[in-house]
This record gives C-alpha cells, sequence and structure tokens, in this order.
C-alpha cells in the first residue's frame, strides 16, 4: 500500500461543519492577495503613465527648440 494512501486512510477528515470556516478563510485570504496584486499594479500603471507624459513633454519641448535653433541659423544664412 502506498504510504501516502495509508496516511490518508489514518488522518481524519474535517466535518463540513468545522472545515467550512477554514474554506472561508481561506477564500477571504486569497481575494485580499487578489487585491493588493490589483492595486499594486494600477499603482504602477499611474507612475508609468505619469513617466510617460513626462517624457513626451520633453520630447516636445526639444523638438520645438531644435526648430526654433534651425529657424534661427536659417534666418541668420539668408542676411
Amino acid at each position: 500500500m502506498n504510504p501516502l494512501a495509508a496516511l490518508l486512510a489514518v488522518a481524519p477528515a474535517l466535518p463540513l461543519d468545522k472545515a467550512g470556516k477554514y474554506v472561508a478563510a481561506a477564500f477571504v485570504v486569497f481575494v485580499g492577495v487578489i487585491v493588493i496584486y490589483v492595486a499594486i499594479m494600477a499603482v504602477k500603471l499611474q507612475r508609468m503613465s505619469r513617466e510617460l507624459h513626462e517624457l513626451n513633454a520633453a520630447l516636445d519641448a526639444r523638438a520645438n527648440a531644435e526648430e526654433a535653433r534651425d529657424r534661427a541659423a536659417a534666418e541668420g544664412a539668408q542676411r
């Protein structure tokens, strides 16, 4: 006989009325972990979105500065 099967045959199972609170507690812990994970992901997404907007603004400012410099150089060359 398999040792695991022998252990399961000897070990008493919890009655359903007592096991219910353990199942409920495990479910609450599982849902809590999922909620914490989603909250962490939401914070990361918000931070990444803010950083992306800042990078786009910096890129636009850089492009505008290069455009202004090129216009000034073109005007200087025409004189």
